[in-house]
């Protein structure tokens, strides 16, 4: 169940440089300003991978898909928090650097790790390294962080090496900001059986430090660290996932690299890679898992089968757009897994991007990975800033009505059925038993692009991705375009159309996803002498007088009478009347009365004898 639902490569292990110049614009709404953002980092040297550069910049010039900003990344450490920023450390040129506010729109660093320069140490343990760094991992711990990361010779080698840096803040603005160089970590030559790269750090159960590396060459190795140093302690070395023959002897190309360790109750859950990557579209990368009651092994499968012995159960792989995921990492907060990978996107000529995922538990105590951070089922959609819910605006279903910000009242066109459809996108349907689904006007992708209900096709404007921010809250954008659902000129004003803007992170653009509570009014106003009146109440069959106060008088008052069910027994419409006869006609009961103007919606019990 939901937690929150409330590799090999080729034989020549290569990494994925960064984007060039890339520039997101956005027009105005909302009475926010926009901002112009433009991003910089210097291209990889690579030469095996300039193909998949000049694909990468070629898919710039599309609108990104899911989360916002630049997500350009490869091999992304997992998510690690500092004061109101979180930050992912890639692959790339002195070591990249990537944040954001909330989890959902990320930016550039201002500076990568080394800015230029090269530990002095390097020289002697990779005498032809380039400057690529590959796979860095971020932690904190003893009042600083530690990043580790990992370096090669050349392409096909194993003449690498894993180093660590220190820093006590990630803020570059900080006076006290300054990365300290700690020197190699573990590294391995052209006779070792092991190649140094992909660390990722774990503390077991009693408070000890560890790092598993590898890829490739004998496999996935487990070394001991000072907890106070971060660096090596001690001789212990254990494999933990590779390609052992009945011999016993590990062979090399064991087809195993990039992992990443889990401790999760009683167990410890050993992710690794295994297929290709570093091919654009065409990289065959996915995410198997094992687990061992003991950190040093050994990882079994479901099926029982060592992870040694090429055991391995698959957890995700190749889906649509997203080719190749690899390189996970967690990050665990207010209750949430966000588990961390690349990919490569098929509509986007194989550009390497970050995903940020849910992971969680399932009976077995085995992990599950998705992109889908709702269970399917029936909710409300509750807006951050106004507190008002999306709303079917009438209360009919009818094609074409308008979905719209309304006062929750429990009402049935208040509620939504959220259907996963794949890869985090959902179909969202109406409750009102016309089923029609959540459609973007006229199919469009821009600014200002109205909702309404039309029968579900299938489209990408019927599509919203879901991205869960920091906090809890939700992010719903539009798979046309990638544009976000936001109330208009962050109104707090009931029957304001939702539509689609570029997004900014503010709240009018920010969900509470929450199942409904039955017969419960949230948050209505009430009617008052001074808004309208009813006579007599308690009525018979529902037939009574409405008499409007002289704020509604000789305005467009929309009237719906529902049962304590949500289900509407009666509306209507009308414009410059005093008062308005109300002919219900229904059984015995009690019942709820929603009526709208310009200024607001109001509610009023009705009980009829």
């Amino acid at each position: 169940m939901f937690p929150f639902l409330v590799s090999t490569r080729s034989a020549f292990p290569t990494k994925y440089p960064q984007p060039m110049n890339t520039i997101s614009t956005a027009g105005p709404t909302s009475g926010v300003p926009r901002r112009l953002a433009a991003t910089n980092h210097p291209a990889s040297r690579c030469l095996r991978l300039l193909a998949l550069l000049l694909g990468l910049l070629t898919g710039l010039s599309s609108r990104a898909y899911a989360l916002q900003g630049n997500d350009n990344c490869h091999d992304p450490s997992s998510i690690v928090k500092d004061g109101n920023k979180y930050w992912v450390f890639t692959t790339g040129t002195d070591i990249y650097a990537m944040y954001s506010y909330d989890l959902v729109k990320w930016e550039s660093g201002p500076r990568t790790v080394f800015n230029g320069t090269r530990p002095a140490w390097i020289a002697a343990k990779a005498p032809n390294f380039k400057g690529d760094y590959w796979a860095p991992e971020c932690i904190y711990r003893n009042g600083k962080f530690y990043l580790y990361y990992s370096l090669t010779d050349s392409f096909g080698s194993n003449v690498s090496a894993i180093g660590l840096a220190t820093n006590v803040t990630l803020d570059p603005a900080s006076p006290n900001y300054q990365w300290v160089d700690q020197g190699e970590v573990i590294s391995s030559n052209a006779s070792s059986a092991f190649n140094a790269i992909d660390p990722a750090i774990v503390t077991d159960a009693s408070g000890g430090l560890w790092m598993s590396f590898g890829s490739f060459f004998k496999g996935i190795g487990l070394i001991r660290l000072d907890g106070t140093t971060g660096k090596r302690s001690g001789t212990s070395f254990s494999w933990l996932a590779g390609n052992v023959a009945a011999d016993g002897i590990t062979r090399n190309n064991s087809g195993s690299e990039a992992p990443y360790i889990v401790r999760n109750g009683s167990y410890y859950y050993l992710f690794i890679n295994k297929g290709a990557c570093c091919q654009g579209a065409s990289s065959t990368y996915y995410i198997q898992v094992g687990r061992s009651t003991s950190i040093t092994g050994p990882y079994l499968d479901k099926n029982g089968v060592d992870l040694n012995r090429n055991g391995g159960t698959t957890l995700i792989a190749t889906s649509g757009n997203y080719v190749g995921p690899g390189h996970v990492g967690l990050f665990q907060e207010g209750g949430a897994n966000y588990l961390t990978h690349h990919y490569y996107d098929a509509n986007q000529n194989g550009r390497a991007r970050l995903c940020v995922g849910n992971m969680g538990w399932d009976g077995a105590n085995w992990p599950f990975i998705t992109r889908d951070w709702v269970a399917a089922g029936r909710y409300t959609l509750t807006n951050q800033n106004s507190g008002l819910v999306w709303d079917a605006w009438g209360c009919t279903g009818a094609s074409g009505q308008i979905i719209a910000q309304g006062t929750p009242a429990g009402l049935t066109c208040q509620q939504w059925n959220l259907t996963p459809v794949g890869n985090g996108e959902y179909k969202i349907t109406s409750a009102v038993g016309t089923g029609l689904a959540a459609d973007v006007y006229g199919n469009s992708p821009n600014n200002g692009a109205a909702l309404q209900l039309y029968a579900y096709n299938g489209a990408a404007n019927q599509r919203f991705k879901i991205e869960r921010a920091s906090g809890g809250s939700y992010v719903l954008s539009s798979v046309n375009g990638n544009r976000v659902v936001e109330v208009p000129g962050c109104s707090t004003t009931a029957g304001v159309q939702l539509a689609l803007y570029d997004y900014l992170g503010n709240n009018c653009q920010k969900w509470a996803i929450a199942p409904p509570t039955a017969n419960r009014v949230l948050a209505a106003r009430p009617a008052s002498t001074a808004q309208f009146s009813l006579y007599p109440n308690p009525s018979a069959r529902g037939n009574f007088t409405m008499s409007l106060g002289p704020q509604m008088q000789g305005t467009v008052v929309h009237v719906v009478l529902t049962d304590m069910q949500g289900r509407r027994v009666y509306a209507l419409t009308s414009s410059g009347k005093t008062a308005l006869p109300i002919n219900a006609n229904v059984q015995t009961g009690l019942y709820l009365l929603q009526v709208s103007d310009a200024n607001g919606t109001y509610t009023q019990k009705v009980v009829v004898q």
